[in-house]
């Protein structure tokens, strides 16, 4: 699959939303306003200079399970606005994301028993610590390691480190979701309420692929792009 196959720089922002409404997220974190009328994608990308090709990218990276990204298309510029977007991601989750599921898990569990209340607070609680801790990393680690390398910078940073070295460590946080979905879907008794329970797996469900998206923008454009600038570099 390419991008040729999937969405076109020429497709007009509404029919792009209208085709997978889950990017109006995609829009909202790369501060893209509503209202672009008839926009091409190109048109709009040129507006708030952002990179067409990397603009599609996550687009289609998002929108089609078996896409496979396309590095070719990127190069070295358009590595400043993946740590944006990243960035701003991380914001997205922060503020919007989990405080959301927390809120439903906060009423969910006022109705548990005592065992089950402490067993879903402490998952929570220790799910929350340990993607905080993955993002702190990324924000003061990973992404000024990388701006500091595009600037010919690396005053502060051991020798050895590399991109490499995140990789090896990057854990793929959405993974730890399951079992908290789990215990909500297979241990709770059923006499406790459906409704919350509903709403608090449907948070879980959509945050859940959106971080899997976010880690393959890491991985499959980000870490490899960083890669090529590393060898260039030595």
């Amino acid at each position: 699959m390419t991008i040729e196959a999937t969405y076109k720089k020429n497709m007009k922002v509404a029919d792009l939303i209208a085709a997978d409404n889950t990017l109006l997220s995609i829009l909202h974190r790369l501060d893209i306003r509503l209202g672009f009328g008839e926009a091409t994608i190109q048109e709009m990308c040129t507006r708030y200079d952002i990179s067409t090709e990397l603009f599609l990218e996550i687009c289609n990276i998002y929108s089609f399970r078996h896409y496979k990204p396309q590095i070719e298309a990127l190069g070295r510029k358009d590595i400043r606005n993946i740590t944006a977007y990243l960035r701003a991601s991380h914001k997205f989750y922060s503020e919007v994301c989990f405080p959301a599921i927390h809120e439903s898990i906060h009423k969910f569990v006022k109705e548990l028993d005592d065992i089950s209340r402490r067993l879903i607070d402490k998952f929570y609680d220790d799910y929350d610590t340990e993607v905080t801790n993955h993002f702190r990393y990324e924000e003061t680690i990973v992404f000024p390691y990388i701006e500091a390398l595009q600037d010919g910078k690396r005053e502060g940073y051991d020798e050895k480190y590399n991109i490499g070295k995140f990789e090896e460590n990057h854990s793929n946080i959405s993974e730890k979701l399951n079992d908290l979905k789990n215990i909500i879907i297979k241990y709770i008794p059923e006499e406790y309420s459906s409704a919350l329970r509903f709403e608090i797996l449907n948070d879980i469900y959509a945050v859940e692929a959106d971080l899997r998206k976010h880690s393959l923008i890491e991985n499959k454009l980000l870490i490899p792009l960083v890669e090529i600038m590393e060898k260039s570099n030595e």
